[in-house]
């Protein structure tokens, strides 16, 4: 298929933490101000110490790859003078007891509704969205893509230090995740129609308020022409978003290539894809996996590869291939996120050491000085 019609663009959700204590910081309204005055739109996020940036649309992995390095340079300046640090993690790494909610009427009825879930939150992902021609395919293409997610999982895991403790997960933002009604993987679809009855049921019911939040990681978008994986932890540095947004980007094409010559995805069967699920959040991308679609472990690594020569001649259209073959050579040799968190934490058991081996990798390869957490 012609890639120009498989355009991608990235939401990356960020941590505002103390410059000089690491905890969570409450600035998000005031760092959005900043950025408004700067040109750059930031989105607001459940509590006050997130915030949400916005790619535009991209045909081409090179474009993508820099204006993610000018959000993120761009915001962590709004943010500094703010007296706060942009972190990329999943999980804050030390945190209050709850956080407070960001003071609009939708999530002021989210605290209402749904307790502590909405006050233990401060979780960061990131998403992205592949354009699709219309409903019924984003469904179709859910299908195919539904099985590799955990694996999408484990490569971006970001979220092992949690409260100032070692989680005994790479991913521990995705166990806390899927205490939501509709987080997590979707159910198999066969049409729009099925999935459209689960949602009207999620509401009826009153599990979700509205359709916004269907969370599942995977499932067409709300508000653009595009299907939305919503899977990832915020990856730790831009090239390892670059390289998600590229595989997810092919994976997509390559479930709709299938879907011309008339496949269907794969009905995995619930509890092997949970099983799939737990594991990536346990050992990431250094452990074993579970095959998602006949149960064998096998290391993670090796299923990765899988992938990508399941989705080469995606890539190989795109132009990617070798963009795609450097970026997980260089994630498996230096570590993901989860690696670097726990590579800073084991020496002395001191978060500080974590915020600051965060904070550098949220702007590393951005032509930026690395930053030091101040004591």
């Amino acid at each position: 298929m012609d890639a120009a019609q498989s355009t991608v663009g990235v939401e990356e959700e960020f941590l505002l933490v103390d410059g000089a204590t690491g905890a969570p910081a409450a600035k998000n309204a005031e760092v959005a101000r900043t950025a408004a005055e700067c040109g750059i739109s930031l989105k607001l996020e459940l509590t006050r110490c997130q915030v949400e940036t916005n790619t535009r649309v991209h045909s081409s992995s090179a474009e993508l790859i820099q204006e993610l390095r000018d959000l993120r340079v761009g915001v962590a300046a709004c943010a500094e003078q703010h007296d706060t640090r942009l972190l990329a993690v999943a999980i804050p790494p030390t945190v209050p007891h709850e956080f407070p909610v960001t003071d609009t009427p939708r999530y002021r009825r989210i605290a209402a509704d749904f307790g502590l879930l909405a006050h233990e939150q401060g979780l960061c992902g990131c998403h992205v969205h592949v354009a699709i021609p219309d409903k019924e395919t984003a469904v179709q293409v859910s299908n195919h893509v539904r099985p590799w997610l955990p694996l999408f999982l484990a490569l971006t895991a970001n979220s092992a230090i949690y409260r100032g403790v070692d989680s005994g997960f790479a991913s521990w933002r995705n166990i806390l995740w899927q205490r939501w009604p509709s987080a997590g993987p979707p159910p198999y679809f066969a049409s729009t129609a099925e999935y459209d009855a689960m949602v009207a049921m999620l509401v009826s019911s009153g599990s979700i308020l509205d359709e916004t939040m269907v969370y599942w990681d995977i499932r067409p978008s709300m508000k653009y022409p595009t299907v939305e994986i919503r899977v990832s932890d915020i990856p730790a540095t831009v090239e390892e978003t670059a390289l998600l947004a590229t595989l997810l980007r092919a994976t997509v094409m390559t479930a709709r290539m299938s879907l011309e010559q008339g496949i269907t995805g794969s009905p995995v069967q619930p509890e092997l894809l949970r099983a799939a699920y737990w594991k990536a959040a346990r050992t990431g991308i250094n452990g074993n996996a579970v095959h998602p679609v006949n149960g064998s472990v096998v290391p993670a690594r090796a299923l990765l590869a899988e992938l990508v020569d399941h989705i080469g001649p995606a890539l190989e259209e795109l132009g990617d291939r070798d963009f795609v073959i450097s970026g997980i050579r260089a994630v498996l040799s230096r570590g993901n996120g989860a690696c670097r968190q726990l590579e800073a934490f084991r020496p002395r058991r001191d978060v500080g050491d974590v915020v600051t081996e965060l904070a550098n990798a949220t702007l590393e390869g951005c032509d930026r000085h690395p930053v030091s957490l101040r004591s």
